[in-house]
C-alpha cells in the first residue's frame, strides 16, 4: 500500500539537521528558503513524532527567546538483528547507534523464517520491556542474514544454508508483526558497516572478511557499501583456489575456498563439530589445528590477492570466529610477498575490533539511515 505524503515538507527540513548542528527556526528558514511560519509548522511535526527536540536557547536580540532544535537521538529506537548459522543477536539502538540492550539466543537458521523470526519478535518485546519502552518507539528494523539477499526487495536469494528462506518476505513480516519497515542485508555487509562505523570511520575503502562457518566479504568503497547488481557482491566462499582440485563443496562444485578454509571445512578435517571447536583447539596450542588454520590463511590470501588488485582497499579486516593469529600468519605469507604488485603489499591487514557487536551496529546504522532519509521520514510522518 502506498502511504500518502504528509501535507508539509517536514521530511526535507529534517535533512538539514542530520549534520548534528542545532539550529533555530530562523536559521532553518534561511537554509530552506521558506517562511518562518512554515518552518515552525514543520518543526512542530518533527517534534510530534519524536525526531526533533529543543536543545536550548539561542542568543536573543530581544523579544521571545529563540530555541535551537536538534535530532532527538533517544526518543525513537532502531531494532537490529544479526542472524548467524546457529544463533541470533537482537539489539535495540538509539538514533546515534548506541546499543541500549542486547541479547543472543541459539537457534539454527535452518529452522526456517517463521521459527527464527518468532524468537526475534519475542526477544524484541523482552528487551523493550526491560528498557521501559514500547514497540511504538521503534521506527525501523535492520537485519542481517547468513546468505545472499536481494537488497531491493529484502528477500533472501537462494541461500545455501537457509532452507525455507528463499524468497521469504522479511520486510512484509516486519510490517505485520512489528509495524516497522525493515532493511535486510547479508550478514557480512552489516558487519563491515558496523566495523567501519566504530573502528575505521575515517577509512573510505575497507574490505571486511568474515571467516567462520562460511567465508564472505563486505565491500566498502568510496565510503559506500557495495552490494552488486543482485546483492551478492563479496561471495568469496565459492571462488576457486588452486589447492582445491577434487575437493567437493556444499554448493556442488569443486575447489571452492569455503570447502578448504571455512570453519566447517576445518572442523571436518580436525574431527570436531563447529568453527568454535576449531578456534578452541587453536587457542589451546594444538599443533595440527594451528597448521590447518595457517594453511586456511594461505588459501584465503590467494583469493585476497585478486580482491586487493581489483578493489584496491586501504584496509582488509579479518573478523569473526577464526580470525586468530594463525590465520593472519597464513594470509600475510601470501599477501605480502615482496614479489607482488605494490597495491597488494601496501594494503593494511587488521583484526576486527568491534567484536560480536559489529553486526547489530551495522544493521542498526543501515536501518537508521534508511528510516531517516527523506522518503523514510515521509513514511514515518504518514504512519
Amino acid at each position: 500500500m502506498t502511504l500518502p505524503a504528509p501535507p508539509s515538507g517536514a521530511s526535507e527540513l529534517f535533512q538539514l539537521l542530520r549534520d548534528g548542528v542545532p539550529r533555530t527556526r530562523a536559521e532553518l528558514a534561511e537554509l530552506a528558503g521558506l517562511a518562518r511560519s512554515t518552518v515552525g509548522l514543520r518543526v512542530d511535526e518533527l517534534v510530534g513524532v519524536g525526531l526533533v527536540r529543543p536543545v536550548g536557547e539561542a542568543v536573543s536580540s530581544g523579544g521571545r527567546p529563540a530555541y535551537r532544535f536538534a535530532i532527538d537521538a533517544g526518543a525513537r529506537l532502531i531494532l537490529a538483528v544479526d542472524c548467524g548459522a546457529r544463533h541470533q543477536r537482537v539489539a535495540v539502538l538509539d538514533l546515534d547507534a548506541n546499543v541500549l540492550a542486547l541479547e543472543m539466543h541459539v537457534r539454527p537458521i535452518a529452522d526456517g523464517p517463521e521459527a527464527v523470526l518468532a524468537d526475534v519478535a519475542a526477544t524484541t518485546r523482552t528487551l523493550l520491556a526491560d528498557l521501559g519502552r514500547s514497540e511504538s518507539d521503534l521506527i525501523a528494523l535492520g537485519i542481517g542474514l547468513p546468505g545472499p539477499v536481494e537488497h531491493s526487495t529484502g528477500r533472501p536469494l537462494q541461500p545455501p544454508i537457509m532452507p525455507g528462506w528463499d524468497g521469504f518476505d522479511v520486510p512484509g513480516w516486519s510490517m505485520r508483526e512489528l509495524g516497522i519497515p525493515a532493511l535486510v542485508d547479508n550478514d557480512v555487509n552489516i558487519m563491515a558497516v558496523g566495523e567501519r562505523t566504530v573502528a575505521l570511520p575515517a577509512v573510505d575503502d575497507v574490505l571486511f572478511i568474515k571467516v567462520a562457518t562460511g567465508i564472505g566479504a563486505g565491500i566498502i568503497s568510496g565510503g559506500r557499501l557495495q552490494r552488486g547488481a543482485r546483492g551478492t557482491a563479496g561471495d568469496l566462499g565459492h571462488v576457486r583456489v588452486a589447492r582445491g582440485a577434487g575437493v567437493r563443496c556444499s554448493c556442488g562444485k569443486e575447489g571452492c575456498l569455503e570447502a578448504l578454509a571455512s570453519g566447517g571445512a576445518l572442523a571436518r578435517v580436525l574431527g570436531v563439530a563447529t568453527a568454535e571447536d576449531v578456534a578452541a583447539l587453536v587457542a589451546s596450542g594444538d599443533a595440527r589445528a594451528v597448521a590447518a588454520l595457517t594453511q586456511a590463511g594461505r588459501d584465503l590470501g590467494e583469493v585476497l590477492l585478486s580482491c586487493v588488485s581489483l578493489i584496491n582497499p586501504a584496509t582488509v579486516v579479518l573478523g569473526s570466529t577464526l580470525a586468530l593469529p594463525a590465520l593472519f600468519d597464513g594470509v600475510r605469507e601470501v599477501l605480502f610477498d615482496p614479489g607482488l604488485p605494490e597495491a597488494a603489499r601496501q594494503v593494511g591487514l587488521e583484526p576486527a575490533l568491534t567484536g560480536d557487536r559489529a553486526g547489530v551496529i551495522g544493521a542498526g546504522v543501515l536501518a537508521r539511515d534508511e528510516a531517516l532519509s527523506t522518503d523514510g521520514v515521509t513514511a514515518l510522518l504518514a504512519r
